[in-house]
């Protein structure tokens, strides 16, 4: 018996507000959004705090300077965005291991983890990589009609489908 689908957003709503949103943002803070950088500002940040002389010489953190800006507020307002949305949907539930992923893997917490932060850095590591995050080239890139937004944006779609179908044998257990 398959459980009952929880109340979503219509994606149609959620994509055009997230478009007035970008809007809103480059008219009121004149940047567009991105969000990697400000894990790179919140790790010059902590290393500030242990080694301030090493942060002071590093021509990166002379450029982007580590402090608390509009991105990292950004970030942080994605969290408590995210909490709101899902508390008001009353879809909210504490999950260590997603349904999906412990029907294909089982239940062990610690390789979910393992697999989950690996993901992340190498995620990570790609962003930075490219000079920018999926934030940042993907929507930010495609509402300035940019040609790196769009085929960035296709390759996160090509990349996401693959890696889906490699991981999940395409929704099969």
């Amino acid at each position: 018996m398959n459980k009952p689908e929880p109340p979503q957003w219509s994606p149609y709503l959620a994509g055009a507000l997230v478009g007035v949103l970008i809007v809103i943002s480059a008219w009121t803070t004149e940047n567009f959004f991105g969000a990697s950088t400000s894990f790179v500002r919140t790790a010059g940040m902590l290393e500030r705090i242990i080694m301030p002389e090493r942060i002071a010489a590093n021509p990166y953190f002379r450029w982007i300077t580590p402090t608390i800006d509009w991105q990292l507020m950004f970030v942080i307002g994605i969290f408590f965005g995210s909490l709101v949305s899902a508390l008001t949907s009353k879809t909210f539930r504490w999950q260590a291991i997603p349904d999906m992923w412990k029907e294909r893997f089982g239940t062990n917490t610690i390789n979910r983890g393992v697999i989950a932060f690996a993901g992340g850095a190498i995620a990570m590591f790609g962003a930075r990589l490219a000079g920018g995050c999926p934030s940042g080239h993907g929507l930010s890139g495609t509402l300035q009609l940019g040609i790196s937004g769009f085929i960035t944006l296709a390759g996160f779609f090509i990349g996401g489908i693959i890696m889906a179908r490699i991981i999940y044998s395409g929704g099969k257990k």
